[in-house]
């Protein structure tokens, strides 16, 4: 069972992101965090799902990408890039419509609210970025009542649901009705463990026999797909709406996409504005995922391969032992095994441009798998890793 975690805080010290600049090259401030970095086309990070760019390096980017696209510009998310990414995630999802967003938590609230309609109750994990992350915005703002499946674990199965629903509907007086369920996958919370497509099938199923809505948290649904081989367009088949960031893999600084039908990607724009999210310009966000979006497929498959060879040679190395989340995606636990000064450990991958999270009380870390493995040999990596190990023996 996975561990509880009780806030964003708590989180962010468990998985060693609060003191991630020990880890990070030489010269970087704590200010810089994760972004500053000298010879990115050598930098391997083992810390995120994606790749990080710098301020310096973003505007570049959106310098090359103002010119590739010189019809980018929108006006409050019309036209430009907006609209082409939007008609791309319509196209990949299998839905009607799409709609741009400044952040996730808008679109998982807002697809929510209008999925539910005059419902009250939102069937959620208990380890979900909506239950655990959102500041309380679905109760708060929109006065739904989210109700937590399965604490503690990445999935919930039909059965959690089914129960959970004869219990409120047994212990109530008054019936508020059951407006929705959201699923989130992979399950961030759960080191990007990957729910269940079967139970995603019971569900789908199960909810439409009922007229309960579903929505789909993918905010990171790419490595899922990546990881399982379950293509964007069934894991979106079997839900209402689909979310998916635009940050977390796709380049951008910011943004979500929220896609559907077109009954309620069209109540979008008004409700956008009067929560504050009508932004006067969003091609920054939309113009870099749109350019990466075509092949962040490609990428991501060719991550997972050359992820797999390399732990390979971790693993046969005696000196680290790399293993699998049970379900998960692009998430491993790593254990260095010889005994290492984790000081000199650091110092050592700082001047070689790998960056590694901290390791927890257990001396797990936490290891990430994204496109920077395809910028270095394995042999290259594996060098720069014994070398660390051997310069840091206690």
């Amino acid at each position: 069972m996975a561990k509880k975690i009780k806030g964003r805080r708590d989180f962010l010290k468990t998985s060693g992101l609060a003191t991630l600049p020990f880890l990070l090259p030489t010269g970087l401030s704590a200010s810089a965090g994760l972004t500053d970095y000298a010879k990115k086309e050598e930098n391997v990070n083992f810390v995120t799902d994606g790749a990080m760019t710098s301020p310096l390096e973003y505007a570049r980017e959106l310098q090359v990408l103002a010119e590739k696209y010189p019809d980018a510009q929108d006006t409050y998310g019309k036209g430009g890039a907006v609209s082409r990414l939007e008609a791309e995630f319509a196209k990949l999802t299998g839905k009607q419509k799409a709609i741009f967003m400044p952040s996730g938590t808008m679109a998982n609230n807002l697809a929510l609210r209008v999925l539910s309609e005059g419902k009250s109750k939102i069937f959620v994990q208990e380890m979900s970025h909506l239950y655990r992350d959102e500041a309380d915005a679905a109760q708060t703002v929109h006065s739904k009542r989210l109700v937590p499946l399965a604490p503690g674990k990445g999935e919930f199965s039909l059965a959690d649901l089914k129960d959970s629903i004869a219990y409120h509907q047994k212990g109530e007086v008054f019936q508020s009705g059951f407006g929705a369920v959201s699923i989130e996958n992979p399950v961030r919370r759960a080191d990007g463990q990957v729910f269940s497509l079967e139970e995603i099938k019971k569900i789908s199923a199960y909810c439409r026999e009922n007229q309960i809505k579903l929505h789909l948290d993918g905010a990171r649904l790419h490595l899922a797909s990546a990881y399982s081989g379950v293509p964007i367009r069934e894991y979106a088949s079997y839900f209402d709406t689909v979310y998916i960031s635009l940050y977390k893999y796709l380049g951008s600084k910011g943004g979500a996409i929220l896609a559907g039908d077109a009954a309620v990607i069209d109540q979008m724009p008004h409700l956008i504005k009067i929560y504050g999210g009508n932004i006067y310009q969003n091609w920054p966000y939309a113009a870099v995922a749109l350019d990466k979006i075509g092949n962040i497929e490609s990428l991501l498959q060719q991550s997972r391969a050359k992820g797999g060879q390399l732990m390979a040679l971790m693993n046969a190395s005696g000196n680290m032992k790399v293993s699998p989340i049970q379900s998960g995606s692009n998430v491993f636990n790593l254990q260095i095994t010889a005994p290492v000064n984790y000081e000199k450990f650091a110092a050592y991958l700082k001047e070689k441009q790998i960056q590694l999270r901290m390791p927890d009380s257990q001396g797990v870390i936490k290891f990430f798998v994204n496109e920077t493995i395809l910028r270095r040999s394995n042999e290259s990596i594996m060098d720069a890793l014994k070398k660390a190990i051997g310069s840091a023996l206690a």
